[in-house]
């Protein structure tokens, strides 16, 4: 009896520790990595392709420090692309200074953009990629303005930004 009870226990503290690092371990890389997606490349060419920090946050789902883009404090008209595929992802139209140093976004253009779940760092959250490379942008949350209540979340080194020619 007592053998079968400490099996039983560390079965579960086994499974316990299991759920835990797969928390942690985020899935949307993982989920992203088995799309197939219009602009594909190994992980060699995209290491020769990106910067290190680009690499890092489209390709390995890092985030760069807040307050550490220019484009966050970038206001002309234009549009912000992927700088992975030059996919075009938001408008100006649609940003706001959401105060939490990274840009943000209420509503991205259409079919620009892919979601996944990340459950990383122990939270559920709304990881968004783009839609024509599978590149990690940010997140999404729905602490964002009217009219759509949403805030696109984005790294800034994840994006290309072309002003409108005036």
């Amino acid at each position: 009896m007592k053998s079968t009870r400490r099996l039983f226990l560390a079965a579960s503290g086994g499974a316990t520790l299991a759920a835990m690092l797969g928390a942690l371990a985020g899935p949307s890389a993982q989920a992203r990595a088995a799309q197939t997606f219009a602009v594909m490349h190994s992980d060699a060419e995209w290491r020769v392709l990106l910067t290190p920090t680009q690499y890092a946050i489209l390709r390995q789902a890092d985030t760069e420090r807040p307050y550490s883009s220019p484009l966050d404090h970038e206001h002309r008209d234009g549009t912000y692309a992927c700088a992975g595929c030059e996919q075009a992802l938001f408008s100006s139209d649609t940003k706001f200074d959401s105060g939490t140093g990274w840009p943000s976004f209420w509503q991205p253009l259409p079919h620009a953009i892919g979601t996944t779940s990340d459950r990383s760092f122990g939270m559920v959250r709304t990881a968004v990629h783009c839609g024509r490379c599978g590149g990690h942008l940010g997140h999404v949350f729905d602490d964002g303005p009217k009219p759509t209540g949403l805030r696109y979340c984005m790294n800034g080194v994840a994006l290309a930004f072309t002003a409108t020619a005036s």
